[in-house]
C-alpha cells in the first residue's frame, strides 16, 4: 500500500522560507514522478511542481523562481524549498503520485503566509 506523509508546513511571514518534506513508502520510489498540490480555501486545488523519475522538473507560472523540487530517491522523499513567499501561497500543500492502479495522496500540510 502506497503511503505518503508530508511535513514541514507551518506559518511565515511574507517574503520568507519554508521547506516541505514528503516521505513515501510501499512503493519503488525511484521509478515514479512526484508532484505537489495546493488547495487554498474557496479555490481549486493546482500542480504547484512536479519532478520525473529522471529528476526533471516544471513548476507552475506562479511559483517558477521560488520554488524548487527536488527528490532523494535513496531515503524516498520529495522535498519542495519555498522562497520569497507571498500571501497568495497559503495553502494545504499535498504530495502526489500516479501509478497503473491509482493515484495517491498524502493528507497534506498547512503553509501560512502572513504579517
Amino acid at each position: 500500500q502506497v503511503h505518503l506523509r508530508e511535513s514541514g508546513g507551518g506559518w511565515v511571514q511574507p517574503g520568507g522560507s519554508l521547506r516541505l518534506s514528503c516521505a513515501a513508502s510501499g512503493m519503488n520510489f525511484r521509478l515514479y514522478s512526484m508532484m505537489w498540490y495546493r488547495q487554498a480555501p474557496g479555490k481549486e486545488r493546482e500542480l504547484v511542481a512536479r519532478i520525473s523519475s529522471g529528476g526533471a522538473t516544471d513548476y507552475a507560472e506562479s511559483v517558477k523562481g521560488r520554488f524548487t523540487i527536488s527528490r532523494d530517491n535513496v531515503r524516498n522523499t520529495v522535498s519542495l524549498s519555498m522562497n520569497a513567499l507571498k500571501s497568495e501561497d497559503t495553502a494545504v500543500y499535498t504530495c502526489n503520485t500516479i501509478h497503473a492502479n491509482g493515484a495517491f495522496w498524502g493528507r497534506g500540510t498547512q503553509v501560512t503566509v502572513s504579517a
